[in-house]
Formats: C-alpha cells, structure tokens, sequence
C-alpha cells in the first residue's frame, strides 16, 4: 500500500529499506537536533526498521519509506504517525526525518498536511502531537504550517531543555480545514 502526494510517494516499510534508513540517520547532519545523536551502526538501524515494521502492523499505522514522486526508487526520508508515550500517556505521534538535499523545499510541510489529514479522516484518530526540541525553528514552523500549535513541554531529554510539544485534535483540524 503507498500514497501519493503533489511532491511524494509513501510507502510501508520493507526490512529492504535497512541502508536507506541508516543513511538518513546515521548522518550527523540530520541528527543536529537529536540529543541521542546519530543510529551508531548498521545493525542498530536495521533493528529499529524491524520495530517500525512490526509497530505498524499492531497499530495498522506508523512510519513509511518517503520518496520523491519524480524519483521513487529513492528513499528521501522516512516519517508517520506513531503511537508513543508522551508524559505518561500514549499518543499518536508525528514523526519525521529526510534526507538533507531536501530540506528548505517544502517536503516536510507537505508531508505533515499529508499525515495529519490522513490520521484525522482516514484513521480517525482523535488528537495528533509533535514533540520538537526548543532549538530546532525550522521544524517547529513546519508544525504550525500544517496546523499545529504549542501545548506544552516534556522533559524527555534527561540533562537537556525540554522539548515542545505540538498538537492538533479532530476538532481543531476541521477548523483548520474550513479556513
């Protein structure tokens, strides 16, 4: 199954995807603002795909492979809708990370408008957070452009700022949608 934006195709995951995801988060550059730093190996990358795979089919949802429409067989970045705990309770969480040669081009905002329409109508699912860290201004205004807004913060990084955290309910987005 795969969906297909103005800019990107989605697809689920493949345990293929392994050297995909390892390129995208094993490089320092896309992990500026991940205190836990880059994925330190190959093997820690293909375990967490494993993960992300078997998340998906106990929820019926999670992260996708990203492509570029006019280059599929090119993993950009890998992002979704993943069920966390988010200061003691679970939530449906957005998600995502893309390779640095698209960034500043609008795919991120494109992705997140995608996602949360999709959690919202196709899912149903009834609230829809972010966790972002102080620092990292590029993300926090995706967030908002997809019609998200600052709720709060969580202390998820032990010795560190905290993060903000983003939401948007069903309620909100069907406001946003008529505006």
């Amino acid at each position: 199954m795969h969906y297909v934006t103005d800019k990107l195709i989605l697809r689920k995951l493949t345990t293929e995807d392994a050297e995909d995801l390892w390129r995208i988060y094993g490089d320092p550059a896309t992990n500026v603002f991940n205190p836990a730093g880059p994925y330190p190996s190959f093997a820690f990358a293909s375990t967490r795909l494993s993960e992300w795979i078997k998340e998906y089919e106990q929820h019926g949802y999670g992260n996708w492979a990203v492509a570029l429409r006019d280059r599929p067989e090119r993993i950009i970045g890998f992002a979704g809708i993943c069920v966390r705990t988010l200061n003691g309770a679970l939530t449906n969480n957005l998600g995502y990370r893309f390779s640095t040669d698209v960034w500043g081009k609008g795919i991120a905002t494109e992705f997140c408008r995608f996602a949360l329409n999709h959690g919202f109508q196709s899912l149903g699912l009834q609230e829809i957070t972010a966790v972002v860290r102080p620092d990292h201004l590029a993300s926090q205004r995706v967030l908002i452009k997809a019609g998200m807004h600052l709720t709060g913060t969580t202390d998820d990084v032990p010795g560190s700022a905290p993060s903000q955290v983003y939401k948007l309910s069903i309620k909100e987005w069907h406001a946003w949608q008529k505006r």
